[in-house]
């Protein structure tokens, strides 16, 4: 098997596609902040949240839906900061996802990624980072 990679090369490609796929993880799973509501254990992320209140009309009280969902349309989502975030993290997600699935893709293909591409990738990967990281800043509004 060919590849266009030295063994530094190879490490950080291995590196970025676990990092990328804990990232892409994390983003989906609802965990991101846990608490508790009606005396039912909750959790919600970006786009997805457990334990949820409901208003039941027909007995005219707040009840608890004890199931797992994504909110219904963007617009659900309960901030503008939590749909930025959602587009930030999900933008950074994609951007490491790309960048380490070419470098795998170095491991294998001969003359695939050139000094160039390299510095190119490590770019966009550090972009990719910031994005993930930079939704901090929205999540403490």
């Amino acid at each position: 098997m060919a590849s266009s990679l030295t063994c530094a090369g190879v490490v950080w490609a291995f590196l970025s596609f676990l990092c990328a796929a804990a990232s892409c993880v994390g983003f989906f799973m609802p965990y991101w902040l846990l608490g508790s509501q009606l005396e039912k254990s909750v959790s919600f992320g970006t786009f997805r949240r457990c334990s949820y209140p409901v208003r039941d009309e027909s007995r005219q009280m707040t009840v608890m839906v004890e199931q797992c969902g994504r909110y219904a349309s963007f617009q659900a989502i309960p901030s503008a900061e939590w749909r930025i975030c959602t587009v930030v993290t999900g933008l950074g997600c994609g951007l490491l996802l790309l960048v380490a699935l070419t470098a795998l893709m170095g491991c294998c293909v001969s003359e695939l990624i050139s000094r160039t591409v390299g510095r190119v990738a490590g770019g966009i990967q550090f972009l990719g980072g910031k994005c993930l990281c930079g939704e901090g800043m929205w999540a403490s509004s």
